[in-house]
């Protein structure tokens, strides 16, 4: 049977107009699909530039289902749900960032940290520290220790705070040494509490050696040898304590007027004292001084010598209350008044927030600031 050329001539142009024609809808089909995403993405990115977070999720939702391959617009729109407060759905789209099988060390690093966030945002914090563990030896790391640190912070694991606090300290990601001896302190209270009265002088030993300029090591060391009775090694704490911290002194005044009237040890104290004195009078000190004055001029003089340098409601309180008005009754009224009015000015204010209280707090109650409460007094500031 003899092969007939004439079908081959026809088929070959055929089948080349049938590719041709394949071609151009698969490349019309291709640019459909690739106009659409991008609309959908520039659409979300205007959405939120508007601050409509709810449009912009939309419009990024309908990108991703266009393209699940597409680990920005991942991120982007995890993101969106964590500042959204949709926590659980956040943690569902870096999750399954997570479980893919092609994305690399870097974008996986970087869902693992997004994943810690969502958890860390949520309240999560076991969760969110088991997430943030993870991140050790990545270029997260840095991040992740701090924010450790914040959820150690906040529950009070003052060894795994320590022990973080120390690796920022020693990768040079920050000063950490006064942090740390903060954390020695706090550990020292509880052994304290639980009767373990070596671990607690080992504690602060070692919190005054790393950080002598900060004044919590000192007076907490002080207290304790004062109540092991070593008075006299309680005044030197407290001596040594205005050498290095001066600024600190007023909240150690009033311990060292007590001490030096046990030990006996008055003059240098005075001494001491009245040199901070002369440099910035304090209120604390005034009165410190006062327990310590000796006659003829006594305690009032200390307050007006105080007064002639600064004026101040609550050393004027005091004062008033060593004078004899001529009416008894009027004077009574009005030391009633003046304590009242002065109550408030005797407060500590934290630097950072704001926050007032009747205590001096090495870590705010309030913003959970450290070393934000100046040693002086509301009206002194």
């Amino acid at each position: 049977m003899d092969f007939d050329l004439t079908w081959l001539l026809w088929g070959l142009p055929v089948a080349f107009a049938l590719g041709w024609v394949a071609s151009r809808l698969d490349l019309r089909q291709w640019r459909i699909e690739g106009r659409q995403a991008p609309k959908a993405y520039f659409r979300g990115l205007n959405h939120l530039l508007n601050e409509q977070q709810d449009q912009a999720i939309d419009a990024f939702i309908e990108a991703v289902q266009g393209d699940p391959d597409t680990t920005e617009l991942h991120f982007a729109l995890g993101n969106l749900f964590r500042r959204r407060g949709d926590y659980d759905r956040a943690v569902r789209v870096h999750e399954h960032l997570l479980s893919r099988a092609d994305l690399n060390r870097k974008e996986r690093d970087r869902a693992q940290h997004a994943l810690a966030l969502d958890f860390l945002k949520a309240g999560l914090l076991d969760r969110a520290e088991s997430a943030l563990s993870k991140l050790e030896g990545t270029a997260f790391e840095n991040e992740a220790r701090l924010a450790l640190l914040g959820i150690y912070e906040r529950s009070r694991d003052w060894a795994q705070a320590r022990a973080i606090a120390e690796k920022l300290d020693s990768a040079e990601h920050g000063a950490f040494t006064t942090r740390v001896a903060h954390y020695l302190c706090e550990l020292a209270e509880l052994a304290h509490r639980e009767g373990q009265a070596e671990r607690v002088r080992a504690l602060l030993d070692e919190a005054v050696r790393r950080a002598p300029t900060l004044a919590r090591g000192w007076m907490a060391r002080s207290a304790l040898r004062n109540q092991q009775g070593d008075a006299a090694g309680a005044l030197d704490d407290l001596l040594a304590l205005a050498e290095q911290a001066p600024a600190a002194l007023p909240l150690a005044a009033r311990a060292m007027a007590e001490l030096a009237q046990q030990t006996g040890r008055t003059d240098p104290v005075l001494r001491t004292l009245g040199n901070a004195q002369a440099r910035a009078p304090s209120i604390d000190v005034t009165e410190a001084l006062a327990r310590l004055a000796p006659q003829p001029e006594g305690a009032r003089g200390m307050y007006l010598r105080h007064l002639e340098a600064e004026p101040s409601l609550v050393i004027a309180s005091q004062w008033l209350a060593g004078e004899t008005l001529s009416n008894p009754q009027a004077q009574s009224s009005v030391q009633r008044a003046l304590e009242h009015a002065s109550g408030p000015l005797r407060r500590y204010r934290c630097a950072a927030c704001g926050f007032e209280a009747r205590q001096h707090f090495w870590q705010c109650p309030g913003c959970q600031a450290w070393d934000s409460y100046p040693a002086r007094r509301v009206e002194e500031l």
